[in-house]
């Protein structure tokens, strides 16, 4: 399952009940929160690194959004903000974003019940020392109304070549809504897809158990895979399909100019070539990382300086030629 998704998130949004919502909160009060999540953290059994988001240049935030970590949201909100992030990147916590805290926790490939199991574990750390603010008939209070009742957003990213080749994400984003599901960019709400990649979420969030929410998911995504995989097996015996993706390989281990989009592109088809064994030098994983690692932020961040949009698609190139080569 691994070829087509690539990550699995889940994210769940609490209030402490004797605070007003995020918008509405001083700073003195944005850092009270923070303070009391950390403390009781520290605690944990979960080792965490500390991101005071305005101490941060804004590369350094930029990068932790392309890598998943942050919401782009979190980023303009910078006063009292404050991320927690775990040593292998599995979980991340944001607190004063649009909530109080955001829980999320991220895994490679499929594992929504997983994911789930760690953040509900995590939420009940701290609901043994916080009172989160919840309403018997409408569950979890949130800012957005969209969020109320279980407050949980559980996503899979996944990677479609061949159903995006056929304009089917098209047909299929206009069903989900009717089964409380949404398909994104892969970087939510507002974005649009890259490499063929888009992030499959829930969309009823009331109403609805955490389980059931999960189960509804993952059968959707189930399905998904084998329109992907079958759409995929007929494309990769079409030699045109297979010269793309020789093609593609060949300009990213030789390109000396590569902005990130053309470059996202072309992962995209090496990808897809390394699912359907056109390419064996190369994997999944490796193919995964590279596509965060060249993001503009990622770039600047690796060479420890501010680039113009030329010198990073420069820097860009060479990058891709050392790892490839």
């Amino acid at each position: 399952m691994s070829e087509v998704v690539v990550k699995t998130r889940v994210r769940l949004a609490r209030n402490l009940k004797d605070y007003p919502f995020e918008c509405r909160l001083n700073a003195d009060e944005k850092k009270e929160i923070a303070e009391k999540v950390c403390k009781i953290l520290e605690k944990s059994e979960y080792d965490f690194t500390r991101y005071d988001m305005e101490k941060l240049s804004q590369v350094d935030k930029i990068a932790l959004v392309e890598r998943h970590l942050i919401s782009p949201e979190f980023v303009s909100n910078n006063a009292g903000a404050v991320a927690l992030i775990s040593s292998n990147e599995e979980i991340s916590i944001m607190l004063n974003e649009e909530d109080h805290i955001r829980l999320q926790i991220i895994k490679n490939g499929l594992f929504l019940e997983e994911a789930y199991e760690i953040a509900d574990k995590l939420d009940d750390i701290l609901s043994e020392k916080l009172e989160f603010a919840f309403s018997e008939k409408l569950g979890y209070l949130t800012q957005c109304p969209t969020n109320l009742g279980t407050a949980m957003r559980a996503s899979v990213m996944l990677h479609l070549p061949a159903l995006q080749k056929s304009h089917a994400v098209v047909r299929i984003g206009n069903n989900l809504s009717k089964l409380g599901l949404t398909i994104r960019g892969m970087y939510g709400e507002s974005s649009k897809p890259s490499g063929a990649l888009y992030q499959l979420s829930n969309q009823v969030t009331l109403g609805i158990s955490e389980k059931a929410a999960i189960e509804n998911l993952k059968n959707i995504t189930n399905q998904l895979i084998t329109q992907e995989i079958k759409s995929r097996a007929s494309l990769s015996s079409d030699i045109s399909v297979v010269d793309t993706v020789s093609r593609s390989l060949g300009i990213l281990k030789t390109a000396r100019i590569i902005s990130s989009d053309e470059a996202m592109n072309l992962l995209s088809n090496v990808r897809f070539g390394v699912s359907v064994k056109l390419l064996e030098t190369l994997s999944l994983d490796s193919i995964d990382e590279l596509i965060c690692e060249i993001q503009p932020a990622s770039i600047m961040k690796k060479y420890g300086t501010e680039l113009t949009v030329s010198e990073r698609d420069i820097k860009r190139a060479d990058f891709l030629r050392e790892k490839l080569n």
